[in-house]
């Protein structure tokens, strides 16, 4: 009979997924907003640092991408901002969390990076946890 109904066009519908995917999908994507929530509070205090004490931060040589560590400051605040936002976006299971988080913690990553001789082992740690924010986001599919 199925072979009949597949025959005829009629489609069947999928097989329900086990709960323990679901399980894990909804495990990823709790990890990923949380990540990125954290990811998100460290860069508002990196920013508040950077804007409220100059000394916090390491000078070395002369750098193409240089800016007023005031400036950066500003930069990482509102970025840190921005991916509260979007860290409540991804908790709530939206979609357009799910694409912020994604263009949020990129954009976490070109700021660090691009800051990365201001405070080295600080831009590379960063760096290292938007990459996994990334990771979790995009392994996780809901509509599975």
């Amino acid at each position: 009979m199925a072979d009949h109904r597949a025959a005829s066009g009629v489609r069947t519908p999928p097989p329900t997924e086990p709960f323990q995917t679901q399980g894990v999908a909804t495990g990823i994507s709790v990890t990923a907003a949380i990540l990125l929530l954290v990811l998100a509070a460290v860069s508002i205090l990196e920013g508040v640092s950077a804007i409220g004490k100059d000394e916090i931060y390491v000078t070395g040589v002369s750098y193409i991408y240089e800016f007023d560590t005031t400036t950066w400051g500003w930069i990482h605040l509102v970025l840190g901002v921005i991916g509260v936002i979007c860290a409540l976006g991804l908790m709530f299971g939206t979609t357009w969390g799910r694409y912020a988080a994604v263009g949020i913690a990129a954009l976490v990553i070109v700021a660090n990076f691009l800051s990365l001789p201001y405070y080295p082992a600080w831009s590379l740690l960063i760096i290292a946890l938007s990459v996994v924010v990334i990771w979790a986001v995009t392994t996780w599919h809901p509509a599975r």
